[in-house]
């Protein structure tokens, strides 16, 4: 799978892969590797979700009244 693969396509096969395994007529051994497939793509997409998450920002409004930007920040716990 290339590295530049958009979300998108990424959640697109994905969706094809848990097709496949829904369908259950594959035999045991290519369950367990699409399986493994889909949790390698997930952790993928999880990954550019996190880096698009620190990208955002938010306009909040100031004491003044007058909206600025300011880093999004996810709280961790």
């Amino acid at each position: 799978m290339q590295e530049t693969e958009s979300f998108e396509g990424k959640m697109k096969k994905l969706e094809e892969i848990a097709t496949e395994l829904e369908k259950g007529d594959l035999d045991l051994d290519t369950s367990v590797s699409k399986f493994e497939e889909g949790m390698k793509i997930s952790k993928e997409c999880s990954e550019m979700l996190e880096k698009a998450e620190k990208k955002i920002t938010m306009l909040i409004k100031g004491e003044n009244g007058e909206l600025a930007e300011e880093n999004f920040v996810q709280n961790e716990e």
